[in-house]
C-alpha cells in the first residue's frame, strides 16, 4: 500500500498521481465531480489530482483511501475495484466466471458443440480477440537420451499427421505449436508424449481425438507422414509458428465447441481456429514449465483400439447394457454377431425405459389404425368437384 502525503501543487500532484496507480483506480469515479465543478478547461489529470486531494486531505495511507471509497456509491465502488491492479481480480483479465476450473487437468476438453454450417457461421461471427496474438519463444526440448528425442518426435509427428495431414504447412505448424505450448504451460504435462496422449487412457476425455477413436489403427500414408515429420522436426528445433503464438487450443471450423467463447480467439489457419487463455495465463511470460527431458513410452497398440468397454456374450441388448453407466458403449456378442451397443449421446435427454418404449409403440399403433376423419368445407360460391387421383395403384 502506497503511503505519503499528496502535494497540493499541479506539477507535483501530477507526479504523485503517476506514482500511485491504486489511487487512480479508486479515484476515477471522483473525476466527474471535479470536472463538473470546474468552469475553465484544464488537463484532466489536474482535476483528478485536486479531487483526490480534497477527498483524502492529502493522506494517501489506507485511511485516506477509505475516505475516497466512502464517497462512492455501490456501482462506482464496483467499477473502481474492477480496475484496481493491486487486487488482481479475474475480471481485470476479462476471464469468464469459473475460469479457474478450465485451467486444470487439460480442460477445457475438445468436445464439440454445434457442428456443420451453423458452426461455421458462429465461428465466422466471432471476431479475433484484440491483442490475442502473443509471441512464443522457440521450444527447448533437451531430451535426456536419444531415445527420448525419438519418442518426442514420433508423438509430435502423430499429432501433426492425424490432426492436420491435409492442412497447409502453416496449419500443421500451428498444431505443433499448440502441443509445444502445452508442454511449457504448467496446466499440462511436461513432456511432448504426455501432452499428446493426455486423457487417452480414459473412456472419455482424450485431448487429441486420434488417441482414443481408433485412428492409430490406420497406417499412415508415406508422403503425408514424411511431411508431418518434417514440420515436427522443425518445431522441436526451435521453429515458431508466429501466426498462432501462445495458442493452447484449436478446433476445426465446422464445429463450435462450448468452450470457445471462454478463450481468446487468435486466428484461423486453414480449417483450424486457434485460441489462447484469456489474460495473464495466455501471455508469453506464463509459459514457464520446462520440458522434463524423459518422454513416456506409449503403448500404441493399446491406444489404436477405440475406447469402448468389452462385455461378455449376451442374449439381448438389454442384457448387454445391464449395469452400464449412462452414455456408455459396450462391444458384445449377440447370436454370434459382434455389436457395439449403447447410446453415445442423448443431447442431455433421459433414455426411455423398456416399458415406456412399449407404451409409446402401443399408442402409435392405435393412432395409425384409426381412420383419419374426413372434413370437407366448401367456401360460399364454390362448387365442389370430385378429384381423381392419377397414378394411384389399384387396391
Amino acid at each position: 500500500m502506497l503511503k505519503g502525503r499528496l502535494p497540493p501543487l499541479k506539477t507535483t500532484g501530477r507526479r504523485a498521481i503517476a506514482a500511485a496507480p491504486m489511487v487512480m483506480a479508486v479515484s476515477l469515479a471522483v473525476m466527474g465531480v471535479a470536472m463538473s465543478a470546474s468552469s475553465s478547461p484544464r488537463p484532466d489529470i489536474d482535476r483528478t489530482a485536486e479531487a483526490v486531494a480534497r477527498a483524502t486531505g492529502g493522506d494517501l495511507t489506507p485511511r485516506g483511501l477509505d475516505l475516497v471509497m466512502a464517497r462512492l456509491d455501490a456501482g462506482q465502488l464496483a467499477v473502481a475495484r474492477r480496475f484496481d491492479p493491486a487486487l488482481n481480480l479475474p475480471e481485470l483479465y476479462d476471464l469468464t466466471p469459473g475460469w479457474e476450473s478450465l485451467s486444470l487437468g487439460g480442460k477445457p476438453s475438445l468436445d464439440a458443440g454445434v457442428s456443420g454450417v451453423a458452426a461455421q457461421q458462429l465461428n465466422a461471427a466471432m471476431p479475433n480477440a484484440f491483442g490475442a496474438l502473443q509471441p512464443a519463444r522457440p521450444f527447448d526440448l533437451r531430451p535426456a537420451t536419444e531415445a527420448d528425442r525419438r519418442r518426442a518426435l514420433r508423438c509430435l509427428t502423430q499429432a501433426v499427421y492425424y490432426e492436420a495431414a491435409l492442412e497447409p504447412t502453416e496449419g500443421q505448424e500451428g498444431v505443433a505449436q499448440v502441443v509445444l505450448n502445452r508442454v511449457r504451460d504448467p496446466n499440462y504435462p511436461a513432456t511432448v508424449c504426455g501432452v499428446v496422449y493426455q486423457g487417452a487412457e480414459r473412456t472419455t476425455g482424450c485431448q487429441f481425438s486420434f488417441t482414443c477413436d481408433g485412428a492409430l489403427s490406420r497406417a499412415p500414408i508415406n508422403w503425408a507422414w514424411t511431411r508431418a515429420a518434417r514440420v515436427a522436426e522443425r518445431a522441436l528445433a526451435g521453429h515458431v509458428a508466429t501466426r498462432v503464438g501462445t495458442a493452447t487450443h484449436y478446433h476445426a471450423d465446422y464445429v463450435h465447441p462450448w468452450w470457445s467463447p471462454t478463450l481468446a480467439k487468435i486466428t484461423q489457419v486453414g480449417a483450424h481456429i486457434f485460441y489462447r487463455w484469456k489474460g495473464a495465463p495466455g501471455e508469453s511470460a506464463a509459459f514457464v514449465q520446462k520440458s522434463a527431458g524423459r518422454e513416456p513410452v506409449i503403448d500404441e497398440a493399446r491406444f489404436a483400439r477405440p475406447r469402448v468397454l468389452l462385455a461378455t456374450a449376451a442374449d439381448s441388448v438389454e442384457e448387454a447394457l445391464a449395469g452400464a453407466a449412462p452414455n456408455q458403449l459396450r462391444t458384445v456378442e449377440i447370436d454370434g454377431q459382434t455389436r457395439v451397443v449403447g447410446v453415445a449421446s442423448l443431447g442431455g435427454r433421459r433414455q426411455a425405459s423398456k416399458d415406456e418404449i412399449a407404451a409409446i409403440n402401443e399408442r402409435l399403433k392405435a393412432y395409425e389404425a384409426a381412420p383419419a376423419p374426413t372434413v370437407t368445407v366448401t367456401p360460399p360460391g364454390v362448387t365442389a368437384m370430385a378429384v381423381e387421383e392419377v397414378g394411384k395403384p389399384a387396391a
